[in-house]
């Protein structure tokens, strides 16, 4: 009998194997069903499973009815992708707090909230450019990690990793910083800089998150490693085990690119936020060595999504017209100014750059 992992029951046995990643096993004909192998079925995306029309205890197996949309599927799908990410984000912040109080991380909802946003880019891929301007300085920590979450698994498909990897690292960075769950408020909501040791203890949350999720049933060790190293660096230079990149998982190094634009773009209540096309430029000339440059320019191509007419406004206040891209430098195209006329040819103008799509 063949089923859907919604229709499965505690007691289900398994007709034949399930594969996942072309001829790896995930689990064996006959294996006997519980809840936990349940959430793995449906944590790697198991489209059709086949069982035995009997259960464990001897009874006939009656298929669940199949619920055709979950709660937040059925908000996305009469809203626009801001509405979907703005109900995502409180729905992120509810799970936060139930941590901070000691539950235990159900990762379906997580999953939930990731499958819904990309769903809705695959209606407008135009959305991900803005989802950095969403963020208040209030709720920072939960937008942040909603906003990796879904940026690293669209990044993730422009480097062409696989759908299941793509849910995978919109996971790990959906979780990357649920370890601060477990950091006190007075660090995470401090409107200075923080101290030495504060800082040292923020810097235990990748570890602590690894801990609230390493035993998760269908995690895989790409999420852990995603999560536990999103803030080492290609060099060495980051924690909280100071590897450098061969040691670093594709997923972390997406991750770690994601993380520091996000947060250098957002409201932060100590930091007020940058536009993206300079953060693009420090990331890739402060920051050389520190990150993957393939990734770099992946994240840069998407961002610089400009074509000839585009309308922009310069770090000056001064509007204009895009007038020609160039090759070697994406995010500093040449620009016509509305005012004078004058052609300004920003790879030229170290003093100007692009603050904002008009």
């Amino acid at each position: 009998m063949k089923v859907k992992p919604n229709q499965l029951i505690v007691g289900c046995i398994l007709a034949n194997d399930i594969h996942c990643n072309s001829n790896q096993i995930l689990m064996r004909k006959k294996t006997i069903l519980t809840e936990e192998y349940i959430n793995v079925v449906k944590a790697f995306l198991i489209e059709d499973i086949e069982v035995e029309s009997h259960i464990s205890n001897g009874m006939t197996f009656s298929p669940r009815e199949v619920i055709p949309t979950d709660e937040i599927n059925e908000i996305g799908d009469s809203c626009s992708f801001r509405e979907l990410y703005l109900q995502a984000v409180v729905s992120y912040k509810k799970l936060f707090q139930g941590w901070q109080a000691g539950l235990k991380v159900d990762i379906l909802p997580i999953r939930k909230i990731l499958l819904s946003l990309l769903d809705k880019l695959d209606e407008a891929p135009d959305e991900i450019i803005s989802i950095h301007s969403y963020a208040t300085k209030v709720d920072y920590i939960y937008h942040h990690a909603v906003s990796v979450g879904a940026l690293s698994a669209y990044l993730g498909r422009m480097l062409n990793l696989t759908y299941v990897e793509q849910i995978q690292i919109g996971l790990a960075g959906l979780m990357a910083d649920s370890g601060m769950s477990k950091t006190p408020n007075s660090i995470i909501y401090k409107k200075n800089s923080l101290t030495a040791s504060e800082f040292e203890e923020m810097k235990r949350h990748p570890m602590l998150s690894y801990q609230m999720i390493k035993d998760i049933p269908g995690i895989t060790d790409g999420v852990l490693l995603g999560v536990v190293q999103h803030h080492e660096r290609e060099d060495g230079s980051g924690y909280p085990m100071a590897v450098t990149s061969q040691k670093l998982h594709k997923f972390s190094k997406i991750i770690a690119v994601v993380d520091v634009f996000h947060a250098m773009t957002s409201e932060r209540t100590y930091k007020s936020k940058q536009s993206p096309y300079q953060v693009i430029e420090l990331i890739r000339k402060d920051n050389f060595g520190k990150f993957d440059i393939k990734i770099v320019q992946t994240l840069e191509s998407l961002i610089a999504n400009f074509s000839i007419g585009t309308r922009v406004k310069l770090n000056n206040g001064e509007e204009g017209e895009v007038v020609f891209l160039e090759p070697q430098d994406r995010i500093r195209p040449m620009v016509r100014s509305k005012v004078s006329g004058e052609f300004i040819k920003l790879a030229n103008r170290s003093d100007l750059y692009i603050d904002e799509i008009i």
